[in-house]
């Protein structure tokens, strides 16, 4: 019954935006009077565990910036920069594991310049600006930023120092960094250089290509300059497929159409194609994407569908899944996923529309007011989804590979992939290679997906084996890199060999900051790969792998198995105990 209710407050939803405007998110920072608390949009790290800083600073201008990164510096700090937004699932932004020798730099206030430059196509924005400002002024102008990721809840600075990106194969792709074609940057310095300086990098400088994907741990970021194009239209059709051949038709379908896509729900056997390129601008059509994902959401579905979940956790109840999962996709076609051809709805494919409106969303995160009925749904302040977000990107070949294993583990109990397509199934996006040192080395397909995360770190997963082998499946077997903002733990275990620029990117770092002011403990352990020691429970949340069964959860029936496609995966299954002892 539970399940019942919640699909069909689901569906309404889905049917009939809901149109009051939603609450604002909260600041990433809470500061009271004896400190401050840094946390992300999810309310939750990859470790639970929150981060206390004694203070906070608000610079609003490149000088203040530079004063506050000076004042590390010189009083042997740690330091570390955090946005408005702060989307980023890993704890990168954190300065240190204690609180007394750190310093919290926020860009917040940071994000009034937004410098357009038509005759040479440029435009110049703060490290704080927030990306929707940007294409907003930029499109105001008559041009166009040709990347962006699909969600607009992200700084600039944000979004090229952790290699963010949309999905082209064309041109110079579809990294948002690979548009970059200039730097301010703030860092450390000699006492007699007042122990910070701002330089400028362009292309061809040697610390170009480090500062432009460098995750917070080699400068602050001050300004980024990006190139930017002639305004332009595009037109976005979804098409549906079997997908029993889209591991063979990825290649031409991202050559043949410019800004394509797939996203994958594999317990419905199907694949939609984002069939999406560019018109000209005398085509009929001012449509926009407002993605379904990130509309605001009722409270009132939110937290329904978060206890139908729990529910179904309960009771193991991968059915109760199944049902939700194959409502909400018949659904979300009748409103193509929240392409609209006009501001109230959709009418039918294609969808027309100007880059700036087609590109990324992200409409519950504006608010003008304080009604508490609608946010973003996984807002931490109410009792909405919670979920971990894996992120693989693979060399061609090796994704073909990878979804063969997915399809053999699929096809063992496809129910068990339910969970998944809850959450917008598994996104197929195309990245183009980069000279950056942490960027792509080739071109790349990237994907990603989302499932279930339990309110206590010790809790398991209905279905934890299977997604912990899809995990090992693509991060070990299949060789993937890890995105830098998102997944768990263990996708970064042996991250330095998968990078042929790695040696090149530490040099630059321990160079411009050879005192390692903007490393941390936790930068340093997501950006080494190395897998910590292992206690009870660690494989649940993806802090460890498993190699004994007390790190899985021997007490709710969880034991450490090999994989059941992937012999090599280490996975925690439920069984019986007198199964486990066998």
């Amino acid at each position: 019954m539970a399940t019942t209710f919640t699909t069909l407050l689901l569906l309404l939803t889905l049917l009939h935006p809901f149109t009051t405007t939603a609450i604002p998110p909260a600041s990433p920072v809470q500061c009271n009077g004896t400190g401050c608390v840094l946390s992300n949009a999810y309310g939750l790290w990859n470790v639970r565990t929150p981060y206390t800083v004694p203070s906070v600073l608000y610079p609003t201008t490149e000088a203040d910036l530079l004063a506050a990164v000076a004042t590390a510096i010189k009083s042997n700090l740690k330091l570390k920069l955090v946005s408005a937004f702060s989307h980023t699932i890993p704890n990168l932004a954190c300065p240190s594991t204690g609180d007394a020798a750190a310093v919290l730099i926020s860009t917040t206030k940071y994000n009034t310049n937004v410098d357009i430059n038509v005759a040479e196509r440029t435009v110049t924005v703060d490290a704080g600006v927030g990306l929707r400002d940007v294409i907003d002024k930029v499109e105001a102008a008559g041009m166009s930023l040709v990347a962006a990721p699909y969600w607009e809840g992200v700084s600039v600075g944000g979004v090229v120092s952790t290699g963010s990106h949309g999905s082209s194969w064309w041109g110079k792709g579809g990294a948002v960094h690979d548009h970059v074609i200039a730097m301010r940057l703030v860092v450390p310095a000699t006492r007699s250089e007042g122990y910070a300086k701002v330089v400028t990098v362009v292309a061809g400088d040697q610390l170009f290509d480090a500062a432009r994907v460098s995750i917070g741990m080699i400068s602050a970021i001050s300004k980024v300059t990006l190139s930017l194009e002639p305004r332009f239209k595009r037109s976005i059709t979804f098409s549906f497929q079997n997908d029993s051949s889209f591991e063979n038709d990825f290649m031409d379908l991202a050559k043949t159409h410019e800004f394509a896509d797939i996203t994958w729900f594999p317990s419905q056997h199907q694949a939609m194609y984002r069939l999406d390129d560019r018109v000209p601008l005398n085509t009929s059509g001012d449509g926009f994407n407002d993605f379904i994902g990130f509309q605001s959401t009722s409270m009132i579905v939110s937290t329904a569908v978060r206890a139908s979940e729990q529910v179904a956790e309960k009771a193991k109840s991968i059915k109760g899944k199944c049902s939700l999962a194959s409502t909400a996709l018949g659904a979300k076609k009748l409103v193509a996923f929240g392409l609209k051809n006009n501001k109230i709805m959709f009418t039918g494919y294609p969808v027309v529309g100007y880059q700036g409106k087609m590109q990324t969303s992200g409409s519950c995160l504006h608010s003008s007011s304080l009604d508490l009925l609608s946010s973003c749904a996984w807002d931490p302040r109410i009792k909405g989804v919670k979920f971990y977000e894996t992120t693989a990107i693979f060399s061609p070949q090796k994704f073909k590979d990878f979804i063969q294993d997915v399809k053999k583990l699929r096809d063992l109990n496809p129910d068990n992939f339910c969970c998944i397509d809850n959450y917008n199934g598994m996104m197929i996006r195309f990245v183009k290679r980069s000279t950056a040192y942490l960027g792509q080395p080739e071109d790349s397909v990237v994907i990603d997906f989302n499932y279930f995360r339990a309110d206590d770190a010790m809790t398991p997963r209905l279905s934890e084996d299977v997604w912990e082998e899809v995990e090992q499946m693509a991060f070990f077997k299949h060789g993937a890199r890890p995105h830098w903002a998102k997944n768990r733990k263990v996708a970064f275990l042996g991250v330095q060999e998968k990078y042929p620029h790695m040696s090149q990117f530490i040099a630059a770092k321990k160079k411009v900051d050879p005192q390692g002011g903007f490393s941390s403990p936790w930068s340093e352990e997501i950006f080494l790969g190395k897998e910590a020691h292992k206690e009870d429970g660690c494989a649940l949340e993806g802090q460890c792998v498993c190699s004994e069964d007390s790190h899985c959860s021997p007490s709710n029936g969880y034991f450490c198995k090999p994989g059941l496609v992937y012999q090599g995966a280490r996975v925690c299954r439920y069984s019986s105990a007198a199964t486990a002892m066998e």
